[in-house]
């Protein structure tokens, strides 16, 4: 993809990312680039919106018709859905949206977090069907990978949360939808899992604590990471020198990226065939 944006002009619409903190998002630099190669006149701006200010950051965001929908990242995905107007079955089941766009009947949010990164896994050579796997985390993008995980036939899947009774909740909905998968409520021990999956917010910050207990950690498992910035996390950075499979969180992104643009209508195959064409 090309670095090169178009100019920007009156009529350029307009696409949001909004975040907090909002340094580490590599969205906008992977839409922007697939916006320039398909030549829209579209851009992705980086928006640092603060939990308490969400609400009134997307009624203002109603209000400016040159946008076309924007991305939700953390800490805003569960929050996300009570400010939309339509949801996706996916993001209903999940209870969280990453990207929202406006339509004729309002804004409508939808989840991708899932797909992608059950995607980025099977491009790095990682099936998740048949394994045993450990999800540290129960928030928004936890809740989308773990439905994604069990869509994809995973065997057994254990998450942990440091409240515990979101993770409780979380198996509890996913056992109704997905029977004859093995889901339990875990402790920060991640050992017996041969799949170890950090989907919280620690390892955005160099003094975060892990998400999990690294000692429990073996070398036959495999390590990943929903974080992209930075791409070496604590977590990663211990799981490497021990002798783990380690999965960066980058490829999730990467693999959403079409997703995304089409969610928020922009026919990226038509895009693609009529540059062919020309």
């Amino acid at each position: 993809m090309t670095n090169t944006l178009r100019p920007v002009t009156g009529k350029t619409r307009v696409l949001a990312i909004l975040a907090d903190p909002i340094h580490h998002v590599k969205t906008p630099e992977d839409m922007n680039s697939l916006m320039t190669e398909l030549g829209l006149d579209q851009i992705m701006v980086p928006f640092h919106v603060k939990p308490e200010n969400l609400a009134s950051v997307v009624a203002g965001l109603r209000g400016i018709e040159s946008l076309d929908g924007f991305i939700v990242t953390v800490p805003h995905k569960s929050s996300i859905i009570e400010l939309c107007d339509t949801l996706s079955p996916a993001a209903k089941m999940v209870g969280a949206a990453n990207v929202v766009r406006r339509t004729k009947s309002g804004l409508h949010g939808d989840i991708l977090d899932g797909v992608g990164f059950v995607a980025g896994l099977r491009n790095a050579g990682i099936d998740p069907e048949g394994k045993t796997a450990y999800l540290a985390g129960a928030g928004g993008a936890a809740n989308a990978i773990a439905f994604s995980l069990a869509e994809s036939g995973i065997k057994q899947l254990t998450i942990a949360n440091r409240t515990c009774s979101k993770a409780e909740l979380l198996v509890m909905r996913l056992r109704e939808i997905f029977p004859t998968v093995d889901f339990r409520v875990g402790s920060p021990d991640a050992s017996g899992h041969e799949l170890v999956i950090n989907a919280t917010s620690m390892g955005l910050n160099e003094n975060d604590p892990y998400p999990l207990n690294v000692e429990s950690l073996t070398a036959d498992q495999i390590v990943a990471e929903i974080i992209m910035q930075p791409e070496y996390t604590s977590l990663l950075k211990y799981a490497e020198k021990l002798g783990c499979t380690i999965h960066f969180g980058r490829p999730m992104l990467k693999c959403q990226i079409e997703y995304m643009a089409q969610a928020m209508g922009i026919d990226t195959q038509t895009h693609q065939q009529n540059r062919v064409q020309k």
